[in-house]
């Protein structure tokens, strides 16, 4: 086995090593943002990796996943390579998706990630259509639904919760309420609560301290088992909090909309701090040190693949391969 592959998400070391792994990743792609080497910027996901980990560490590999714009976490728990990850991010052809996905859109179907999405609440009814065709074909796979508050009220939303309690799809919802639709505050813009949406379907809905993993994941393990016994969906509302802006170009626009003290505090319950201190140090010196190592290479394999080149700009856009017709591209 490779240092990527150990330890397994199954043991706290396995979950403490993907927390360390997603902090330095998003670190370090903050770090190339800055520098010019990722065009365009990201939304980091730091403060909130113990929800990615915790419920990804309750699926098995053939489980499916749709994620966010915020989906870096996500994507590395299901297990992408980080080398090909930031590679994406980078825009170069070694990328999970060629470099044409970028940090909004990464995918990996071979590892049951449908992919990351730009569009508010739109990986909700793409799980909701691969949990349907799970059942149809007699599997019993669990498909898990990321978004944030800032989802729940969109209407695509709130179609795929009640498609997947009409049919009983076994859809795990994830609700990552970290308080803030970019600058919006949730309590200023969700009549009802979060919990009110799922359950007004009859789908069972709990609250999770999104800052736990092992919360999440303990919550995750048995609204995953309803699942794939055929039971139904199941929602969960993991309040949780990003330390950084809503995006990069936050630093710049030098928006003012949450205090120092709130920050502080939500500081304070940081997931990794509680998480290293359930395993032994030396063995949390050994895998900081593999973990660091493997960004470095992931950051050098990055920077070192080349461009896509523009020549192959319309490659992809359709299943079949057809390019558009002659003169339809400027």
């Amino acid at each position: 086995m490779t240092e990527h592959q150990l330890p397994s998400l199954e043991t706290l070391e396995g979950r403490y090593r993907m927390l360390r792994l997603i902090r330095g990743f998003e670190q370090r792609a903050l770090a190339l943002v800055k520098s010019g080497e990722i065009v365009g910027g990201i939304h980091p996901y730091i403060g909130q990796e113990a929800v990615a980990v915790g419920v990804c560490a309750a699926l098995r590999p053939d489980d499916r996943i749709t994620s966010t714009h915020r989906g870096h976490g996500h994507v590395l728990a299901k297990g992408a390579d980080p080398r090909r990850l930031m590679a994406e991010l980078a825009g170069r052809e070694s990328g999970l998706n060629q470099g044409r996905g970028g940090s909004m859109h990464a995918a990996d179907l071979s590892l049951g990630i449908l992919g990351a999405n730009g569009i508010v609440g739109a990986g909700a009814p793409i799980a909701v259509g691969a949990a349907w065709a799970a059942q149809q074909a007699g599997e019993d796979r669990v498909v898990v639904s990321f978004f944030g508050d800032g989802a729940l009220n969109q209407g695509v939303l709130l179609e795929s919760l009640n498609l997947a309690a009409m049919w009983r799809l076994p859809v795990l919802f994830v609700c990552e309420n970290n308080g803030y639709a970019t600058t919006l505050p949730a309590a200023t813009a969700v009549a009802g609560s979060a919990l009110g949406r799922a359950q007004a379907f009859g789908i069972p809905a709990v609250p999770v301290d999104g800052m736990d993993t092992e919360a999440v994941r303990e919550a995750a393990v048995r609204a995953v088992a309803r699942a794939r016994a055929g039971d139904g969906p199941a929602f969960l509302e993991c309040h949780t909090y990003r330390f950084e802006g809503h995006h990069t170009m936050e630093r710049r626009m030098k928006v003012n909309y949450r205090t120092a003290e709130e920050i502080e505090d939500w500081r304070s319950r940081d997931p990794l701090p509680r998480a290293a201190s359930a395993v032994a140090p030396a063995r949390r010196a050994v895998i900081d040190l593999r973990v660091d190592a493997e960004l470095d290479g992931a950051e050098r394999f990055a920077l070192a693949a080349a461009h896509p080149d523009p020549a192959g700009a319309c490659d992809h856009l359709y299943a079949s391969g057809l390019r558009p017709r002659a003169g339809a591209v400027g």
